[in-house]
């Protein structure tokens, strides 16, 4: 019985480092070179990620794509179409640029999501990551406290406000950004146990009442999986509750919305997309080779999502 499901395709920023260099919130590709020249300019890093960290380049990957040409790494992802098609050859190239354009932090390839990333990002050393739902958690005064104090921060540091933005519109087409969304977590029941009935009663208290998946909500780390169950607001405490209150609620409204899969891929054609994702930024593969070496795995295991 699924209780949690996760979205991904949004950033996040620092709003804190938005708001104190005057810095607009970029909505294009030519509005992020600016906003992170300006960063830069002030001795910061802009986008901070961890490339070939399974998972999270994928969603940059997925988000440009759909810049590009919206469902088709869906498709890609599902055998209706190849990953050597034009739009994700250009999604790739796109990638690629990143890095250059002064985007992407240098030696992307070198860090790992968790914890550099994550730890840059909190202490306010770079004002953008690209995360999925989860981190809505940070925008809560406890969660952020406990991950400050785990990252070993200064007890001093100033709290962060953080907010979700819409990936930026890359490819220049109009095209929307979107939420793609996963099952995360689900509960089994062994048929063997000896407390079968209470088991049971768990697993579809937590995954399929009301009053369970509120208490999902409310720990603000995942999205619950029933529809029409959101976290009340006004009982946790957020950071800065003027600010982030309207974009998560808008945030958790996209992901409940949205009908794309996230991945939903067997792991080494998911691996196989991460390894593409590396060797393409770090330059080692052309976007037209890292289409094929993804083409070439997916060829090679003809197995159902």
């Amino acid at each position: 019985m699924p209780w949690a499901k996760v979205g991904a395709g949004n950033m996040w920023i620092n709003k804190d480092m938005f708001d104190k260099y005057n810095v607009k919130v970029p909505t294009t590709l030519d509005e992020w070179k600016q906003a992170c020249q300006v960063f830069r300019d002030e001795g910061h890093g802009c986008f901070k990620e961890g490339i070939g960290a399974t998972g999270f380049d994928v969603d940059t990957f997925h988000s440009i794509a759909n810049s590009v040409e919206p469902g088709l790494f869906t498709k890609a992802s599902k055998g209706e179409a190849k990953w050597t098609e034009p739009g994700l050859v250009a999604a790739y190239r796109i990638f690629a640029s990143l890095e250059s354009d002064g985007i992407l932090d240098k030696g992307s390839v070198g860090v790992q999501q968790y914890p550099d990333v994550n730890n840059a990002f909190l202490s306010g050393k770079v004002p953008m990551v690209q995360m999925g739902s989860w981190y809505a958690q940070y925008s809560t005064v406890n969660s952020l406290t406990a991950a400050l104090a785990g990252a070993g921060v200064p007890k001093d540091t100033p709290k962060i406000t953080i907010a979700p933005i819409s990936f930026p519109d890359v490819a220049g087409k109009g095209n929307p950004s979107t939420i793609f969304t996963d099952p995360d977590t689900a509960q089994a029941v062994n048929a063997k146990s000896k407390n079968l009935n209470a088991a049971t009663t768990f697993a579809l208290w937590l995954g399929g009442t009301t009053e369970g998946q509120q208490t999902v909500a409310n720990n603000v780390d995942a999205l619950p999986t029933l529809d029409g169950v959101a976290p009340h607001w006004d009982s946790i405490e957020l950071v800065n509750a003027k600010v982030q209150r309207p974009l998560l609620e808008g945030l958790y409204k996209r992901a409940n919305e949205t009908t794309e899969p996230r991945f939903g891929l067997p792991a080494v054609k998911l691996q196989a997309i991460a390894d593409a994702d590396q060797a393409v930024v770090s330059g080692t593969m052309t976007p037209e080779e890292g289409t094929a070496s993804i083409q070439q795995v997916f060829d090679a295991n003809p197995t159902s999502r």
